[in-house]
């Protein structure tokens, strides 16, 4: 098991570089200059100058990259100075000579144009958002999905079967940001008067007399517009899974032992149904945390899908470099978790 993780690490760690060298390569084409961005149009030859140093922009190209691989990775290269240390948040653990040291640090993925704060920490105060974003569209996407697939399924070929599977192939070809647009207007414009929904909101809201409070409807809309294609994902295949699961053996079995139909159902049938069920739940979760940019931004819900859109219109280029590295690893983190969570439970995976 030990080999197994260190194995699917390396390969993260691999895919983060690559993510590391296309963004950098990517943003050197685009139209847009940093300094010009910070310093202003009224500003002298030598404002200019000392900003391109800063950045490193007055360097190679070579060296640029180098210096910029060195602050995002965790494990680099920096003065020993406590200046030096303190400015990338590290532990110093190896010495390498007197002016330089090998620290252990978190990745520093510079600083915003626009605000001059630390991109980590703008990422950081808007990931809660988008968490909670794909983790309610996940559960109503499991919870609906499961549900409806075992209803189309305990009803094969009737019409509310044939209704529930073209309203999920539906769902599955309809893009999310088109879905979320009719979603925004019809319940949260149009019918707002009789849904209470509003077009736009937050999960917290401050209000002068009560203060700071939760407010649960707000999420309703953008979490069933991004929900939606797992959602008919998810029901066609625990309609198939339940399909295959009925017509074995032991299924016949209990119902001749006289069990009820419902536990017969979900003591049995639907436990066995759930295995490929659970598998895309489990890969679902980052791709719907990716997935929210569009979604956040109709909705105007302040997540990493907000800051990231604001940034790119803002040509605020380190906080889009920032964000397009935060989602790659948290893709690496949760498949190298679900990797991890196959092989414990499964005995039939390889460890390999």
């Amino acid at each position: 098991m030990l080999g197994f993780i260190l194995t699917r690490l390396w390969q993260g760690a691999l895919v983060l570089v690559g993510v590391a060298l296309t963004v950098f390569f990517l943003f050197q084409v685009l139209p847009g200059d940093p300094v010009a961005l910070l310093a202003g149009q009224r500003s002298d030859a030598s404002t200019r100058a000392a900003i391109a140093a800063d950045l490193g922009l007055d360097q190679p190209l070579p060296a640029q990259l180098l210096g910029y691989l060195n602050d995002v990775s965790p494990l680099g290269i920096h003065p020993r100075d406590s200046a030096g240390v303190a400015k990338y948040g590290g532990v110093q653990v190896l010495l390498l000579g007197s002016e330089t040291g090998l620290v252990l640090k978190t990745p520093y993925l510079r600083r915003s144009f626009q605000s001059n704060k630390e991109v980590l920490s703008i990422l950081l105060d808007h990931f809660t958002g988008t968490l909670w974003l794909a983790v309610a569209a996940m559960l109503l996407a499991a919870v609906l999905g499961i549900t409806l697939g075992v209803v189309a399924a305990l009803q094969p070929h009737s019409w509310l079967d044939r209704a529930l599977v073209s309203t999920s192939v539906l769902g599955i070809s309809v893009p999310s940001f088109v879905a979320a647009i009719l979603i925004a207007m019809t319940f949260g414009f149009y019918w707002s008067r009789w849904t209470g929904l509003n077009l736009t909101g937050q999960l917290f809201e401050t209000d002068p007399f009560t203060g700071r409070h939760l407010v649960l409807k707000n999420l309703l809309l953008p979490a069933f517009a991004l929900g939606i294609r797992p959602l008919a994902v998810i029901v066609q295949l625990t309609r198939s899974s339940m399909l295959d699961v009925m017509s074995q053996d032991y299924i016949r079995t209990a119902r001749a032992k006289g069990l009820s139909g419902y536990r017969t159902v979900v003591g049995h049938a639907l436990k066995n149904a759930l295995n490929p069920v659970i598998t895309a739940v489990s890969g679902w979760l980052a791709s719907l945390m990716a997935g929210a940019f569009f979604i956040e931004y109709i909705f105007n819900w302040k997540g990493l899908g907000t800051v990231t859109l604001r940034a790119v219109e803002n040509l605020d280029f380190p906080v889009v470099m920032g964000a397009t590295i935060f989602i790659a690893a948290l893709f690496v983190v949760v498949n190298i978790v679900v990797d991890i969570f196959y092989a414990v439970l499964d005995p039939r995976v390889k460890l390999g």
